[in-house]
């Protein structure tokens, strides 16, 4: 992939630019996207920007200038350059992938291995934690206000789950630290993004638990929600987040598997791995991807169905790289 110094070395000569992210915005898209818009709007105001995202839920309203946030994309002049943040393949963009089709030129910031660079220029680390940390490498260090500082925070915090994840490096805290220096609240940042639920997010998330099931000799666990019960409980996909990651800090657990009805047939499916499985390469085989310790895919069929194809492959990979190897007298 290309390699950039910075990222002004890319606005030479360009007068409108667009950010955008992925569809079902999670923490680091929402954070890596508005870092960079907020970046752009204090040091760049000569040059129009426009971000591109689904509405984000309430936890993120610590983040400035949220409300400039366009939601659909309507028909206008092509962009000079649009650069999309967290996103791993074209279709994947969310509301402004006309935008993207459209533009003079594109850039992809990204950190997923499963992306292979569909944009002009590529900037794909998959040895970086979040797209937050690698777009912090791309900007100035002075330019950087606190409120862009609060927005990159919230990005790397959500990917590395609060620097528990093996993502997390010692370069991932140095940049953590140097951005608490810009004077973040970064403890009510984690807690209101991260942690903070509604009293019907506890809900959905409790059922979801006490309805999963185990398999594979307790190495896998599986939890799922239909269509009808969010409609009941009035929940729409973004207040589904960390349900997989519960799951998961289940206690013998190497895969765990979060899967949510999005029509009749239709799933959308979380996968976490604790130790070597590699779920991207799970993710991938139905067509998604990720991480090799995040991935996702939607898969067609019933429920059942669902579960049966993943596990069959999971438990390929649990026997081949979790299970002890017998060795030879």
């Amino acid at each position: 992939m290309e390699r950039m110094e910075k990222i002004t070395s890319e606005l030479e000569g360009i007068r409108t630019v667009a950010v955008a992210g992925h569809v079902r915005p999670d923490g680091d898209c929402i954070g890596s996207c508005m870092g960079l818009y907020l970046y752009l709007k204090e040091n760049y105001p000569e040059i129009q920007t426009d971000v591109y995202l689904e509405e984000p839920r309430e936890g993120f309203s610590h983040i400035q200038r949220l409300k400039e946030i366009k939601t659909e994309y309507r028909e206008r002049e092509p962009y000079d350059l649009f650069i999309v943040l967290d996103v791993s393949e074209k279709n994947r963009i969310g509301v402004a992938l006309e935008g993207f089709e459209n533009a003079r030129k594109t850039l992809c910031i990204d950190h997923h291995v499963s992306n292979k660079g569909f944009a002009e220029k590529n900037m794909i680390q998959a040895d970086t934690s979040s797209a937050s940390e690698l777009l912090y490498t791309l900007l100035e260090k002075d330019k950087i206000s606190k409120a862009a500082a609060e927005a990159l925070y919230t990005g790397i915090s959500h990917d590395t789950g609060v620097f528990q994840y093996s993502c997390t490096t010692p370069t991932t805290m140095r940049i953590a630290a140097e951005l608490m220096e810009k004077g973040i609240d970064f403890s009510a940042i984690v807690d209101k993004s991260f942690y903070e639920k509604s009293y019907v997010q506890n809900q959905v998330l409790g059922r979801c638990l006490m309805e999963s099931i185990m398999v594979l000799d307790g190495k896998c666990i599986i939890g799922s929600v239909k269509k009808k019960d969010m409609e009941f409980y009035g929940v729409e996909p973004k207040d589904l987040d960390g349900i997989v990651q519960q799951l998961r800090v289940t206690r013998g657990v190497e895969v765990a598997i979060f899967l949510y009805e999005v029509k009749t047939q239709e799933f959308k499916v979380s996968l976490r791995s604790n130790g070597n499985v590699d779920v991207n390469k799970i993710a991938s085989y139905f067509g998604g991807g990720g991480h090799v310790k995040a991935a996702g895919c939607t898969m067609q069929g019933s429920v059942y169905d669902v579960i049966n194809n993943l596990t069959e492959h999971i438990e390929k990979e649990i026997l081949e790289k979790c299970m002890p190897k017998e060795t030879e007298d």
